[in-house]
């Protein structure tokens, strides 16, 4: 608020303080709604770009089909992530034992913390830009999409070691990409329509493309 346009600060304030709830849903996708009641885009436009520019959040764009190039396929709708996983946590006052310990109830914003770090991850050591996809029926969805050359990268997030792939099976049968990333949990391994990469192998993930 030092620094920031008086006007805006308080549109400001709720528009970030709504980001960790708009990650918690099922449903990613970012509500102006959930940020204030009847809200529309106009209203809080100022203040998302501002901390756009000031690098404390990242917006993931919705693209109607995975096609070259990936930004001319861009559409209004977007997911919003903090600058890491740090700040997204400190924010939610989430208790450094819940992560190392496990907890029963923290199931959901558990995929919330977990698309955080690879989306991250995916900025930080590949400079990748990422983009995400869903059906029009909106039965389907892959987590990120990137385009590496000639070639659209369809990755799915999974927190644990569930390997359950049914937005992403969706996605191969219906645009048949080259390479389709899965990354969890669980071991390294190819199978013939999938590549499993350990969450912590992600820096590696434009070397399985190639």
């Amino acid at each position: 608020s030092k620094h920031a346009p008086k006007e805006i600060v308080p549109r400001l304030s709720m528009l970030w303080n709504s980001v960790p709830a708009q990650l918690a849903k099922e449903n990613k996708k970012f509500f102006y709604g959930m940020v204030r009641a009847s809200a529309r885009a106009k209203d809080f436009e100022a203040a998302l770009q501002w901390l756009l520019g000031a690098g404390l959040i990242y917006k993931v764009e919705h693209v109607s089909k995975p096609s070259i190039p990936l930004s001319a396929y861009a559409e209004s709708s977007f997911k919003l992530f903090t600058l890491d996983v740090g700040l997204l946590t400190a924010q939610c006052r989430l208790d450094a034992k819940t992560l190392l310990e496990g907890n029963a109830i923290f199931t959901e914003f558990k995929g919330a913390l977990t698309e955080q770090y690879v989306q991250q991850q995916l900025r930080a050591e590949c400079d990748i830009l990422p983009n995400y996809w869903s059906s029009s029926s909106g039965n389907a969805e892959v987590d990120f999409l990137f385009q590496e050359g000639n070639d659209i990268i369809p990755v799915e997030v999974k927190a644990e070691e569930n390997l359950r792939a049914k937005s992403m099976k969706t996605y191969v049968q219906r645009f048949s990409p080259k390479t389709a990333i899965r990354t969890s949990m669980s071991d390294y391994r190819r199978e013939s329509w999938l590549i499993n990469l350990p969450l912590y192998a992600i820096g590696q993930i434009q070397k399985e493309c190639e």
